[in-house]
């Protein structure tokens, strides 16, 4: 039996051995040609699918192959493709392969040939390919409908920055074709008369949307149509970044990445990439419904290793990203909860909380942070197992604290919690500090003008929130009760009215709990030294630099008090206080502001708290260019010279110390004057500058200046840190030196002229009086108090003792002619007392009524300063009859009753009145030869000369050669007197 099945063995081997030998002597002699080969293609892809079969393969038998594939494009001779593919060949078995074009299908014909050879080990002998396919053709081309021009691929979908490329078919060849890519024209290359290809390398993401390329066609300047596609450009899948899993209680993982970008493009060409959850060790899969999270549940066996992948794709690509992890090192505990705080007191607290519950015997590390004035005072560490406690000390009262908690497992650390936290706040306490306190002293008659200040408590020595401060007055001189002043908070200063005597100052804040310590403050009887003398300082580093002599005897320190805004009304004072030991300090603020004088007084303190004033100092923390110029006035103009003057220019307003002054000339010559020097301004224009050193000086006398000459200047002020503003020239111009003669000599007469125009205004009455007094009316005169009137009675006014007349001139006018009557009067008639002379009226006398003549020596100064009447006689060509004087005052009185007041009286208004003719008139030059050569000797004259009335309807007679006008001419009715 043994015997049996070892030869039936044998003779399976020799069987199996001789089958083997004729598959290799077959596959070896015989050729194993690819046959059935069967091309498809997809455009979506751009691709060629490739199927076939192999002849002559044994059967049942298991080869290892190659074939080789060829592919042409246009013409078989263009061969664009040549590759190999290995795989085990099984007998009967349908092979596939595809092959994907860069160029589109629709755009070229192609053609594939393949041929293999045996690939195997067991054939030790040289391989041997088998012959060639026929070729296979492959024409999309003739599937295309018949429009007139074709544009390929349809919606391709690539990845930012590949290679693409496009062409187009047109149908007729005489068809003009332009193509553009976003808008802008591109060039490509012509593969046959109906197609053209465009390259388009490293494409960039544009838009969701996909990007545009068309083509026109058109012939001649006709367009025939636009045909066009759509890229869609999609950004690169990323590799997932930051992949991490943990877990809160043991039941879920939780898994967080970061996705990076987006590949999502528009019109659901390509949705958002997919993520996918795969375990190994249990090989369970999930697809995850977030792009950047996901959830896996914890399966309750024991296992406690994982092998966690994350796979990231889309239509283009795959990534994934891989984590292997221990569940027990990847524990993230949940948040703390129900903080609380009991006990608490001005400096104690206790914090309490509570944590989520996870497996048997786990273990939480707690940390606690402790939050104050916005940072952090405290930091302690703890362990529990579900309920924690802390007891906090030291902490500081009425004041708002911030406590919070987190926790991480304790065995194996790896991340804390989120913090869990609560404010409180402890209650207040007493204040632990006095306040610091200063004051200001104005003395005032009789009294000190107490201004107290002080700086409110910080909040660690105010224990609370301070409600008043109390200010304690006492009297040192005098022995009496304190005075109580309470000020409410938040104030900072009180004033009080002091008499001049020593006082003692205390005070105190006071919160809900108790009061702080009290500062002490002494105001000295003695009124305060102020005429200590002022020094200017510079400021260091934003800051002032202040040093000064040390103090002899015993000093317990020194302040230093300044306003931080000296330029308001309400000084907000501010002081340092230094060490007995101390001579200088820096004060340094961010109050100071560039421009800004400020002035600090240094005083030193006694044993006794009495301040006494040592120093002054004044300085700007930045000094800056003069805010503004000088008002200039200019004085003392002369053909040669001019004064500038600013007198009331005020330095102590400025925003710098003024060091001086610059003067600015222009004039038409361009020549500096001397003193000046050339100067260039901002505006580029040259001028002439002249520099005044002493910021007191105020004044500039310009001379060596050119008569009738333009001038142009300007002043402005400058300190360390510049000029003033640029201001408008003053234009001034020089007179002529003539001219200033002319007004010396015009001004004195111009003067004494208004000078005696003001006397003869006040002394007219006395000039009008002097020199043309008025004429006396002779109706008025006394003389006619003799005459009875029948009317009127009230005519007399002159008296004789005021008016003596010498002589009576009566003019009588016959119809037709012009008579003038004249009495020349003798010297004895002169010397009878009787002065008035009246003519004789005879009752055939046909003539007008007679006229009365008086004497004035107004209207000759010649005759009056002689003391003669300028009488002229005159022969009478009249009657004797008619010559007869009435000498006595008996036939004055009788004539005149009878003649001259029937002429007066009785002629109606209108026909008489009076005229005043002159007796001193001289005779005319026809009247020569009239004088008598021996002419009586004038008598003395009276006060006034000769005047008489005349009526004006008497005219006088033309003049003759023989007739003299010794006084005045008669004109008739209506004619006019000149």
């Amino acid at each position: 039996m043994a015997l049996f099945e070892v030869f039936q063995t044998t003779f399976f081997l020799t069987l199996l051995s001789l089958r083997t030998y004729q598959s290799e002597v077959l596959a070896e002699h015989l050729p194993l040609t690819p046959v059935s080969l069967n091309v498809s293609t997809n455009s979506a892809h751009q691709s060629l699918h490739l199927q076939w079969t192999v002849q002559n393969l044994p059967y049942h038998q298991e080869l290892k192959m190659v074939f080789q594939i060829q592919i042409s494009r246009i013409e078989t001779s263009n061969v664009i493709w040549v590759g190999n593919y290995s795989t085990t060949v099984k007998w009967n078995q349908v092979l596939h392969w595809s092959w994907e074009s860069e160029l589109p299908l629709e755009c070229a014909t192609h053609f594939v040939r393949i041929k293999s050879a045996v690939d195997d080990a067991r054939f030790h002998e040289p391989n041997f390919w088998s012959n060639w396919s026929s070729w296979e053709e492959v024409n999309v081309q003739d599937s295309l409908g018949q429009d007139i021009l074709f544009v390929f691929p349809k919606d391709k979908l690539v990845e930012e920055g590949a290679n693409v490329t496009i062409c187009y078919v047109s149908r007729n060849i005489q068809n003009n074709v332009s193509c553009y890519w976003e808008g802008k024209q591109i060039y490509g290359e012509q593969l046959d008369p109906h197609v053209s290809v465009f390259h388009l390398s490293s494409v960039p993401f544009i838009r969701k949307t996909g990007a545009d390329m068309y083509c026109e066609v058109s012939q001649g300047s006709v367009s025939k149509g636009i045909k066009g596609i759509v890229l869609f450009v999609s950004k690169v899948l990323e590799e997932p970044k930051d992949f991490s899993c943990e877990t809160q209680d043991f039941k879920t993982l939780h898994c967080t990445w970061d996705p990076g970008v987006d590949t999502a493009l528009g019109w659901s060409k390509q949705p958002s990439q997919s993520y996918t959850l795969f375990e190994s060790f249990s090989g369970e899969k999930k697809l995850c419904t977030h792009k950047n999270w996901c959830n896996w549940q914890i399966t309750q066996d024991s296992q406690e290793t994982y092998n966690l992948t994350l796979i990231a794709e889309n239509y283009l690509r795959k990534r994934s990203v891989n984590i292997l992890f221990n569940l027990t090192h990847r524990v993230y505990p949940m948040n703390p909860f129900s903080v609380n705080f009991e006990n608490v007191n001005a400096t104690n607290a206790k914090m309490t909380w509570k944590v989520h519950s996870m497996k048997k015997d786990f273990t939480y590390l707690c940390q606690i942070e402790l939050y104050g004035e916005g940072k952090m005072m405290q930091q302690y560490n703890v362990s529990i197992k579900v309920n924690g406690e802390y007891f906090l000390s030291e902490l500081e009262p009425a004041t708002e604290y911030m406590a919070q908690v987190r926790c991480a497992d304790a065995s194996h650390f790896r991340k804390w919690s989120q913090w869990s936290g609560q404010n409180f706040t402890t209650l207040e306490a007493a204040p632990s500090e006095a306040p610091d306190v200063w004051r200001n002293v104005n003395s005032e008659p009789g009294s000190h003008i107490v201004t107290l200040f002080w700086k409110p408590l910080s909040k660690w020595h105010a224990k609370g929130k301070i409600l008043f401060y109390s200010v304690v007055v006492e009297n040192l001189d005098k022995p009496s009760r304190p005075e109580l002043h309470s000020v409410p908070a938040p104030a900072k200063s009180t004033k009080l009215t002091l008499d001049q005597r020593s006082y003692r100052i205390w005070v105190t804040a006071s919160n809900s709990v108790g009061t702080s310590p009290a500062s002490v403050i002494v105001i000295s009887a003695d009124p305060e030294n102020q005429e200590v003398e002022e020094e200017r300082i510079a400021d260091t580093e934003g800051g002032f630099s202040l040093s000064w002599k040390p103090q002899p005897g015993d000093v317990v320190g020194y302040v230093v008090d300044w306003c931080d805004h000296p330029q308001y009304t309400l000084c907000d004072l501010q002081w340092k206080n230094v060490g007995p030991n101390a001579t200088s300090t820096v004060i340094s603020t961010d109050a100071f502001r560039p421009g800004v004088r400020y002035n600090f007084r240094i005083y030193g303190l006694s044993t006794k708290r009495i301040a006494c004033l040592l120093e002054k100092k004044t300085g700007y923390s930045q000094e800056l260019a003069p805010s503004d110029n000088p008002h200039v006035l200019v004085d003392k103009l002369t053909s040669h010279s001019f004064t500038l003057s600013w007198k009331y220019y005020s330095t102590e307003s400025q925003p710098g110390f003024i060091q001086g002054y610059h003067v600015y000339l222009k004039s038409k010559a361009r020549q500096c004057h001397p003193r000046f020097e050339k100067a260039i301004l901002s505006d580029g224009s040259e001028c002439c500058k002249y520099k005044i050193d002493n910021p007191e000086e105020k004044a500039l006398i310009v001379d060596n200046l050119k008569p009738k000459s333009f001038y142009e200047f300007f002043v402005t002020p400058f300190t360390s840190a510049g000029e003033g503003p640029n201001a408008t020239f003053t234009k001034v111009t020089t007179p002529d030196e003539h001219s200033s003669m002319l007004i010396y000599i015009l001004l004195p007469m111009f003067f004494c002229f208004l000078l005696i125009m003001i006397v003869c205004y006040l002394k007219s009455q006395w000039i009008k009086e002097t020199c043309y007094p008025d004429i006396p009316d002779p109706y008025k005169s006394s003389i006619l108090s003799l005459i009875k009137f029948k009317e009127k009675p009230h005519l007399t006014i002159m008296n004789v003792s005021d008016c003596i007349p010498d002589a009576i001139e009566v003019v009588s006018k016959p119809e037709g002619t012009k008579i003038q009557f004249r009495k020349s009067l003798t010297e004895t008639e002169l010397t009878k007392p009787n002065y008035l002379y009246l003519l004789p009226t005879e009752k055939n006398y046909s003539g007008p009524g007679p006229f009365i003549c008086f004497e004035n020596l107004t209207y000759n100064q010649a005759a009056s300063d002689s003391g003669f009447c300028g009488h002229v006689p005159v022969p009478l060509k009249l009657p004797p009859s008619q010559l007869g004087l009435m000498i006595s005052p008996e036939n004055v009185q009788k004539s005149l009753e009878k003649n001259y007041m029937n002429s007066l009286g009785e002629i109606s208004a209108g026909e008489t009145s009076l005229n005043y003719v002159s007796q001193l008139a001289l005779p005319t030059s026809g009247d020569k030869d009239s004088l008598p050569t021996n002419p009586v000797e004038p008598p003395h004259c009276s006060e006034y000369k000769r005047q008489m009335a005349v009526p004006l309807c008497l005219a006088s007679p033309p003049p003759t050669e023989n007739t003299s006008l010794s006084s005045i001419t008669l004109l008739n009715p209506g004619e006019h007197y000149r």
